[in-house]
């Protein structure tokens, strides 16, 4: 909105949210629980100085604004904004997650011509076992390879959490 308008609330407000993004790139790869104690002392005053900042100017501007809309709209989601700050496992946003979703969205008209309900779910199967493999480190097409291997080699059913992407380790074979 910035890059349209040059509107130095909208400037303002973008050097706020960049100041809790500074502090989330000191932070990254720490424990969860030294994460969360660091959101705790750093981000949570500046979340809190920012909502007061936001409710302010949307009650200074128009609510028929792009700008006022905008405001209204973040100030109507700020538990859901907030949230990260209570949890170190969870992001400052959402764009891991509209990243894994966006093959999805380019493959999915075709999926329309998987031939049958039961072709869709079992390809939704397939596409769920193969990105969480990616999740976990793991060639998506190797890891299936090896679990199907290991299945008809005669997996223990006991041991089939073992074949899960965040247990599995490949085994060595002697050449």
């Amino acid at each position: 909105m910035f890059e349209a308008t040059k509107s130095p609330i909208a400037e303002e407000g973008l050097r706020q949210i960049g100041a809790l993004y500074a502090i989330e790139a000191e932070i990254n790869g720490l424990p969860l629980g030294r994460r969360r104690a660091e959101r705790q002392v750093r981000s949570r005053p500046l979340l809190a100085e920012l909502r007061g900042w936001m409710e302010t100017q949307w009650r200074r501007l128009s609510g028929k604004s792009a700008l006022g809309k905008a405001l209204q709209y973040a100030l109507g989601r700020w538990d859901a904004l907030a949230r990260y700050v209570e949890d170190g496992r969870l992001s400052i946003d959402n764009n891991l997650s509209e990243r894994l979703l966006r093959g999805i969205a380019v493959t999915r008209k075709n999926f329309l011509f998987l031939g049958s309900d039961a072709g869709g779910e079992r390809a939704a199967v397939i596409y769920t076992i193969a990105e969480t493999a990616k999740l976990n480190g793991l060639d998506p097409e190797a890891y299936i390879a090896a679990v199907l291997d290991r299945m008809a080699r005669g997996q223990p059913i006991s041991r089939l959490d073992d074949l899960l992407p965040w247990n599995f380790a490949p085994q060595r074979q002697a050449a």
